[in-house]
């Protein structure tokens, strides 16, 4: 600490005499360097000469300053008038910071962005006064660009707690939009302000919200450049001290959730973001946008449409389609002697040829109900499921089967054709007598 406190001198990080007068933001970052670093404070006379550009009571006037030791004691010996202002100054309101700042600083905690989020978001809802730069630069313990004191410009974060912007004169880039013809609406402005925030560029003022909302701009009376003056002093700020209000276009342009709402939002959530400054809006309404949005839509639609069809399917009866229980084989000449399979897959028959007769066996096993084969080289049908076998007139001879195959109503058409109707079979029960001679069961050869 010795060590420091001789290498800077009273002068810590301020220039050496001459220098130029320096703005309240240099002080107090000044007085945040003395404060951690255990130096001297300085007094209400040396802020007044560093504001008015002279020299301070203890520096001499040829460019150098008189050394001072690091201890207190010290100092009071070299310079008794300064060191006694010096001892009695209080780290309590400091150029440009409230006595709450003032005593975080003191703390020596370094914070976050975040954290200052945060504290905004909290003065906010309270409604207490936002951080200024100097409050904010103090906190952090970063260095504030020196300005001329009759000028201040206002950082992108105390431009956002503001609620009025001064007019001025349309950008080239702003009058080239103006130019395109395209109006834009409260929410591209709103975005717009917040891409400049993030960009470190300067905001757009009444003339230009004006200009692209396609409105009127107020003319503003001309006023004069603000001078530097004297620490603002801890507290609430009086209602005379207020800025005016801004244009109606500057001020619908700057309103948004973020403004309006009320209460302590979830942390994640859009009214977080919102409450902590950030614009909530939605994605551009571009012509790729709206085309997604078209797509979304219409496979909405489509689903429900489907999902409607398949419900009201449900109260409709069903039909089971059967293949026809009557039909046309053809003409008696076409058939030779033997047992003629052409029609098995279609119709499950087979058409049997006798020297006497013309029947059809209904190819169903009377067994299990398994499609028997017919074996032209055993001359015989056999069950491939239990082995039942018939002769080619369809009688049973061995295996299980318990009587002959069932045989299908047949009679000539009108047009000389075989009608086979398979509603109507002809059986031969065990032990009962045979339906095989029974009109209908056969056609004379």
């Amino acid at each position: 600490m010795t060590d420091e406190s001789a290498k800077a001198g009273v002068l810590g990080h301020l220039p050496p005499w001459p220098r130029q007068a320096l703005n309240n933001s240099v002080i107090a970052m000044e007085q945040a360097y003395r404060q951690r670093k255990g130096l001297p404070l300085l007094s209400d006379a040396d802020i007044g000469a560093l504001k008015a550009g002279q020299p301070m009571a203890w520096e001499s006037g040829n460019g150098g300053a008189t050394p001072v030791a690091a201890s207190p004691a010290a100092s009071a010996a070299a310079s008794p008038p300064a060191a006694a202002a010096v001892a009695t100054s209080t780290p309590a309101p400091t150029a440009g910071l409230s006595e709450d700042v003032a005593m975080w600083v003191a703390e020596g905690r370094k914070w976050s962005k975040s954290t200052i989020a945060a504290e905004q978001a909290r003065r906010g809802r309270k409604g207490l006064p936002a951080l200024n730069d100097v409050e904010i630069a103090a906190l952090l313990g970063e260095p504030v660009a020196e300005a001329p004191a009759s000028a201040v410009t206002p950082t992108p974060a105390a431009a956002a707690s503001q609620p009025a912007a001064a007019t001025g004169p349309i950008s080239a880039e702003v009058a080239k939009w103006v130019a395109e013809g395209r109006k834009w609406s409260k929410s591209t402005i709103a975005a717009e302000q917040a891409r400049r925030g993030r960009k470190g560029l300067p905001t757009l003022n009444d003339a230009e919200i004006a200009a692209l909302l396609g409105e009127q701009a107020a003319a503003a009376p001309a006023a004069p450049a603000p001078t530097a003056t004297a620490a603002v002093p801890a507290g609430p700020r009086p209602a005379a001290a207020k800025a005016a209000p801004a244009s109606a276009a500057a001020s619908v342009a700057r309103s948004g959730e973020s403004t309006s709402y009320v209460g302590t939002p979830a942390v994640g959530t859009s009214r977080a973001a919102a409450a902590g400054g950030v614009a909530s809006i939605g994605p551009e309404n571009s012509e790729v946008n709206q085309q997604r949005r078209r797509l979304v839509w219409s496979a909405v639609a489509a689903f429900l449409v489907a999902w409607f069809l398949a419900f009201f399917r449900f109260f409709l009866p069903r039909t089971l389609f059967e293949p026809a229980t009557s039909f046309k084989i053809g003409y008696p000449e076409e058939y030779g002697l033997g047992v003629d399979t052409k029609f098995q897959q279609k119709y499950r028959i087979w058409v049997d040829r006798t020297p006497d007769r013309i029947f059809v066996i209904y190819a169903r096993c009377t067994h299990l109900g398994c499609t028997p084969d017919w074996k032209p080289s055993e001359n015989k049908f056999k069950c491939p499921c239990h082995g039942s076998g018939y002769d080619s007139e369809g009688v049973n001879f061995e295996g299980p089967a318990p009587r002959p195959m069932d045989r299908a109503k047949v009679e000539i058409a009108p047009d000389g054709q075989i009608l086979v109707d398979v509603s109507k079979l002809y059986q031969w029960p065990k032990g009962q007598p045979t339906q095989f001679n029974e009109d209908g069961s056969f056609l004379r050869a």
